[in-house]
């Protein structure tokens, strides 16, 4: 079986209460609410990727489900994977499911925006954001992923990253500020309206040294009865390939910015 026709279960959806809203699903996803278990997209079609697509201006896929194929066709940890879209800066990509292999996701080489992007099986990341501009904007609004054995997010370039209506379930690290990258930057992400499934380490991970900063707003932790995932953990990050060293995990206002009312357990 082709992972394009690979059966997947399928969730009941919250119909009820949504109607009482005057709401659908379908409303709800183009318009980047967050997301739920009961709200993951099904795909309007499948395409298989052998080699990276190049994205410029404004794509829209329609939800269309994308996955790799030949030289994409892994969905494992290995590093230096080619993702199976590359944005080129300023790039914007719409309504598409990365499907199961899903190689190294997307890249960003600058600036970008993702929207109602849906990752069902992550392969080595989700997405990974690039380039040297502090002035670099990376949004992710809406959608979600799904078995990120590492990270989801992983931040590499200089910039601003801003993450909201997201849900994340079984993941390592939701978002990680490159700790051992040859050219490290200073890097600030904000998390806002975050739905995270519990069987993960951490929700954020920075470099204190370089000057990274997290901010976490509205993040719902679900089946964490223990209080097991760090919202914030503080690294001192290097350039020389080493592992980097682990710090504090308190919000501290500078690094870590988040109050308890933040973080809601569920």
């Amino acid at each position: 079986m082709t992972p394009a026709a690979r059966p997947r279960p399928r969730r009941r959806a919250l119909t009820g209460g949504l109607a009482a809203l005057g709401l659908s699903v379908a409303m709800l996803m183009t318009q980047g609410a967050s997301a739920s278990a009961a709200t993951w997209p099904t795909a309007n079609g499948s395409q298989a990727v052998t080699a990276t697509i190049s994205v410029s201006g404004t794509k829209d896929y329609g939800m269309k489900r994308l996955y790799g194929s030949g030289a994409l066709g892994t969905g494992g940890q290995e590093e230096n994977q080619k993702p199976i879209l590359e944005l080129a800066a300023g790039a914007v990509v719409k309504n598409v499911i990365i499907g199961s292999p899903a190689a190294d996701g997307i890249h960003c080489l600058g600036s970008c925006t993702l929207q109602n992007v849906w990752w069902e099986d992550v392969g080595e990341d989700a997405a990974t954001f690039l380039g040297s501009a502090s002035s670099n904007v990376y949004t992710v609004s809406g959608g979600g992923a799904k078995e990120a054995s590492d990270k989801v997010f992983q931040f590499n370039g200089a910039g601003t990253l801003n993450v909201s209506n997201f849900a994340a379930q079984n993941f390592g690290t939701f978002v990680r500020s490159c700790g051992n990258c040859k050219t490290q930057y200073k890097r600030t992400i904000n998390l806002n309206t975050i739905e995270a499934t519990y069987k993960g380490g951490r929700i954020a991970g920075i470099n204190t040294n370089y000057g990274d900063s997290a901010t976490l707003k509205k993040i719902t932790i679900i089946g964490d009865s223990g209080k097991k995932i760090i919202p914030c953990q503080k690294y001192t990050g290097n350039n020389t390939g080493a592992e980097p060293t682990k710090g504090g995990t308190d919000a501290d206002g500078t690094y870590c910015k988040y109050t308890a009312s933040d973080i809601t357990y569920k």
